[in-house]
């Protein structure tokens, strides 16, 4: 098939050169030229506009977004609205808020243009080992772009499927995501906790290599954590700073709106927001609290 691949961050790349390695044609177009030029370089065809875009493919096109969420999302739906024709079709495989699927949607609609929201899954390791795939929209508009979820997914007969209508595969999406940051926070104080251990100086590259064959915690995110204990031992070299993406933060406020208890969730997503706070009120606080009720010593940030 031919499709434009709009956003060539690293994951839009690598999915723009799996499509090429398959046998598909892809105009590739991104605000960073350099982008545009290593998209170029892995065999897709370059455009240095939405425009340029629309004149190299013919209609019915399928135009496949990866920007950020929120507003860019937005407002490159909004363009490519006034450019398009009935028949053609936008799916949007970038982590937006599944509400703002529903919305683009049913705003698409009313053009006579096709929309899927389509949950991606497979991060940088996705060009050699292929995306999970989580589709949101009209079943015989999935059906139409099959060839690409396909050549996408690490095998024709797997990793991909529609799971409902518009807006539920990135609600799929979301959740997975919401699941990943608890499996992240229990691999991460695990191995916190064996560290701590001096005594027995464990090898913490080692007990991940072990726990990776045979044991029940064994997964793709522990391979992972043993590459990196690997390079890194004790981790020395990155900060202690976690950011997230905002779907773990729809996850938590979805488990409050549904009335389904989530604290796994919750407070992995707490934790990541305590690994960003340098100043840290709260704990001062609490060891100001101590000292005021109990007498009990305070670490100063000077000694006098």
């Amino acid at each position: 098939m031919e499709l434009a691949m709009i956003g060539l961050g690293k994951m839009g790349l690598n999915m723009a050169t799996r499509l090429v390695r398959g046998g598909h044609r892809v105009v590739g177009f991104d605000q960073n030229a350099s982008s545009v030029e290593s998209a170029i370089k892995n065999g897709a065809e370059g455009a240095a506009s939405l425009e340029e875009v629309m004149s190299k493919l013919k209609s019915p096109r399928v135009i496949w977004i990866m920007v950020p969420s929120g507003k860019p999302t937005d407002e490159t739906i909004e363009k490519l609205s006034g450019l398009l024709e009935k028949g053609d079709a936008v799916i949007d495989g970038g982590n937006s808020n599944y509400k703002d699927s529903i919305r683009h949607a049913e705003y698409l609609s009313t053009k006579g243009v096709d929309f899927l929201d389509c949950g991606t899954s497979g991060g940088v390791w996705g060009l050699s080992e292929g995306y999970s795939l989580m589709i949101g929209g009209r079943p015989e508009v999935t059906e139409k772009m099959r060839p690409i979820f396909e050549t996408l997914a690490p095998a024709a007969d797997r990793g991909w499927g529609r799971v409902g209508p518009s807006g539920a595969g990135h609600y799929v999406k979301m959740i997975h995501n919401g699941i990943e940051y608890g499996m992240m926070q229990a691999y991460a104080e695990g191995f916190g906790i064996l560290k701590s251990k001096e005594e027995f100086g464990l090898d913490l590259a080692q007990v991940s290599e072990i726990w990776r064959h045979g044991s029940v915690v064994r997964s793709w995110l522990l391979d992972l954590a043993a590459n990196a204990l690997k390079e890194d031992g004790d981790l020395s070299e990155i900060k202690p700073w976690v950011s997230d993406s905002g779907e773990g933060r729809w996850t938590v406020f979805e488990s409050i709106d549904l009335d389904v208890p989530a604290p796994v969730i919750t407070l992995a997503l707490q934790m990541r927001f305590a690994s960003r706070d340098e100043e840290n009120f709260p704990a001062r606080m609490l060891a100001a609290l101590r000292n005021q009720f109990g007498g009990h010593a305070v670490k100063k940030t000077v000694e006098s």
